[in-house]
């Protein structure tokens, strides 16, 4: 059953749902133009209804009944890539992808009252996401699919040709899915070597354990190596983030209500994740429950313990690798780690910990990707051209591009793919690790 919020839209507003757009968020906007020269879409079009000033312009502007809730608005809420780069440069704070995420939900709800649903998102939203079952069955169909000889006959008789060209070449990057998804592989509980520094409940999320199961398995070495014991709740979920990024907030409430009750009962010191956009999703819950004050508290109390992977190592204290690993690596800036959790300093912190990697850093690093969630099906033009950019900022000679988001690590494999270039593409943990193991061997 799902639970409204008790907050509802202002009076005249064309924002007639409850969760909408606050005035104290689009209030404190000045409109200086900061913002302008970081945003992906306003770089690429200058259009102002598509730079963050403009879309908060436009959500007061319907909040406030001076515009209809028609395509002049939603057209730029949806194109937008909730990148979070504006939030960065804003000297007034204005919560830009705060507020992008609930005028979505406006237009989410609106949408279902006119009898206008997406079926197939719909069905993805609350079908499949919030259903672990559902999950493990596509991850092994996607297994059989590439074990059984089918993927290779899809390919070689064009079958594939009827996708849609942007969902074609996703096939073509997918990584190989490995023995079973790292919540049922791990145990319930790993101890730590050497002294116990702290406790840790992994997140293994979905589409980070469907595609990359084998990074959750790293995260779990990489922490027990440095005196973290690790919980791995069997019954939690996955995070909410497509919900709030679609405008389905009740559905991200009810899965929030879950993995804060799951999370609760772990009973850690701290929630590992290792999924930029997961740990925005995750340490905005209080968010959701603004409305809520019994949930909010606990919301509160559980963002309060979320910690990204390289955040949490370098608050309890890692040990750098012995061994050498004659590796040169450029670093990509997810997003959600550096301009929604302000994570910067601690991935980079990590990669010049490991003798003999030489880290060469990328211009613009922190620029889109053109992933975003799901941007780069919805909105593949964009999104092409934001990965071509970012293809262009990778440095001469590197081995590798190490990031920390899943959905960036499809993207630039799709980079990778089209450019024909002989790089691999890791997760900052994959690299740390493979120094561990590489201790082992000598």
């Amino acid at each position: 059953m799902v639970n409204e919020p008790t907050a509802v839209a202002a009076k005249g507003s064309d924002f007639r749902f409850p969760d909408a757009p606050e005035e104290e968020k689009y209030s404190v906007c000045v409109h200086c133009g900061f913002c302008l020269e970081v945003c992906p879409t306003y770089q690429a079009w200058g259009d102002e209804n598509h730079s963050p000033r403009g879309r908060v312009y436009l959500i007061k502007a319907c909040a406030e009944g001076e515009l209809p809730l028609d395509e002049s608005v939603i057209d730029p809420v949806f194109t937008c890539l909730d990148c979070r780069a504006c939030e960065t440069v804003c000297p007034s704070g204005v919560q830009v992808g705060a507020l992008v995420e609930e005028a979505r939900g406006q237009v989410f709800y609106a949408r279902d009252a006119e009898g206008k649903r997406d079926p197939v998102m719909r069905f993805f939203l609350r079908g499949v996401f919030p259903r672990p079952a559902r999950l493990r069955i596509i991850r092994r169909l996607m297994r059989f699919y590439q074990k059984s000889g089918l993927q290779k006959l899809a390919r070689s008789t064009g079958v594939l040709r009827v996708l849609p060209p942007q969902v074609r070449e996703m096939e073509d990057v997918i990584p190989e899915i490995g023995r079973g998804p790292a919540i049922d592989v791990l145990p319930e509980t790993i101890a730590p070597q050497g002294e116990r520094k702290a406790t840790a409940a992994l997140f293994t999320g979905c589409v980070m354990d469907v595609f990359f199961s084998d990074v959750n398995e790293a995260t779990a070495r990489v922490l027990v190596r440095n005196g973290v014991e690790v919980r791995v709740p069997k019954d939690q979920i996955c995070c909410g983030a497509l919900q709030v990024h679609a405008g389905d907030r009740d559905m991200a409430r009810e899965m929030a209500k879950r993995n804060i009750e799951v999370f609760e009962r772990a009973g850690a010191d701290y929630v590992a994740i290792n999924a930029a956009g997961c740990g925005a999703a995750l340490k905005e819950y209080p968010e959701l429950f603004r409305d809520d004050p019994a949930w909010r508290d606990r919301a509160v109390q559980f963002s309060s313990r979320v910690r990204d992977i390289s955040q949490l190592l370098v608050e309890v204290g890692f040990d750098p690798p012995k061994a050498e690993l004659p590796m040169a690596v450029t670093y990509h800036d997810a997003c959600h780690l550096f301009h929604a959790q302000k994570i910067r300093y601690e991935p980079r912190s990590l990669l010049k910990s490991v003798p003999g990697l030489t880290l060469c850093e990328m211009p613009d690093s922190d620029r889109c990707c053109g992933s975003a969630g799901i941007y780069n099906l919805t909105h593949p033009a964009m999104a092409n051209e934001l990965l071509e950019r970012k293809m262009d900022d990778v440095p001469e000679g590197v081995d590798a591009i190490v990031m920390g988001n899943p959905g960036c690590m499809m993207q630039i494999r799709l980079g990778v793919k089209r450019r024909n270039q002989p790089l691999r593409v890791m997760h900052t943990v994959e690299v740390l690790d493979l120094a561990y193991r590489r201790e082992g061997s000598r």
